[in-house]
């Protein structure tokens, strides 16, 4: 059977959008393909939420690169990260938007706080097909 393909959408996809496809791979890959994608690149993804998913959460997003919406496979459903523009229309069966704010720049509480409104959100996905 296919797997739903879930594309987190954010700006740069550098730092919400990567962190929600981590802990997608981790808890979703049973039903899910996980993406993310921006609507512009940075050239390369947060190093915060790299060592903050590392040492708080313990998953390594090393390997992980900001890409354009383009990049990744058509998605069944969308889930934006509240970042106040309005993303271009992309196909899709289901969207949703997370509003959350960007940690970028702020204290390592802020991204841990982050994290962790992903991490229970994505946990709720989880939950509902498990």
């Amino acid at each position: 059977m296919e797997k739903t393909k879930i594309a987190f959408i954010c700006v740069h996809n550098s730092c919400r959008s990567q962190m929600a496809e981590a802990f997608g791979k981790v808890y979703l890959s049973e039903h899910y393909e996980c993406y993310s994608a921006g609507t512009e690149t940075k050239p390369e993804i947060n190093q915060d939420a790299v060592r903050i998913m590392k040492e708080h959460f313990g998953i390594d997003m090393q390997g992980q690169y900001s890409k354009l919406m383009g990049d990744i496979p058509v998605p069944d459903i969308v889930i934006t990260m509240g970042c106040n523009v309005h993303c271009p229309n992309i196909p899709c069966k289901e969207r949703y938007d997370w509003g959350l704010d960007d940690p970028t720049g702020k204290s390592d509480g802020e991204f841990i706080k982050t994290a962790k409104k992903i991490k229970e959100k994505i946990l709720k996905i989880a939950k509902v097909n498990g």
